[in-house]
């Protein structure tokens, strides 16, 4: 499975910006996709997931009210919106797929797509 994420940017504090991931290849194969991200100096950590067949969706703590992801079944897509964005969000993310929304938050990813910047300025 192949991943492209686009979408990153800089932005305000409190602006808002929209991330995509498409996926090809063995697309059968996994059955949730989700986001990752990685600031500067920190370890890469869980930010949200979905299920392609239930819509099920995960999201971290700190990004709950904020952050909503979605997907594209048709298109094999998923997104994050992200508002009310903040500084300490700023990171790379990173497109993750799976077996489940559940797999990719705690049992791990099986394809990474590569990363794309995000800078909130304050």
């Amino acid at each position: 499975v192949q991943l492209q994420a686009s979408g990153g940017g800089v932005v305000q504090a409190g602006g808002s910006l929209t991330l995509s991931c498409a996926a090809s290849g063995s697309i059968s194969r996994i059955n949730g996709m989700g986001w990752y991200r990685q600031g500067p100096g920190e370890e890469r950590e869980f930010v949200s997931s979905i299920s392609w067949n239930g819509g099920i969706t995960r999201y971290v703590d700190s990004v709950k009210g904020r952050f909503t992801i979605s997907r594209d079944n048709a298109k094999n897509t998923v997104y994050l919106q992200m508002n009310s964005l903040k500084p300490e969000d700023t990171a790379v993310y990173y497109c993750a797929a799976g077996r489940s929304s559940y797999n990719i938050q705690y049992a791990g990813v099986e394809n990474w797509g590569q990363g794309t910047l995000v800078t909130v300025s304050s």
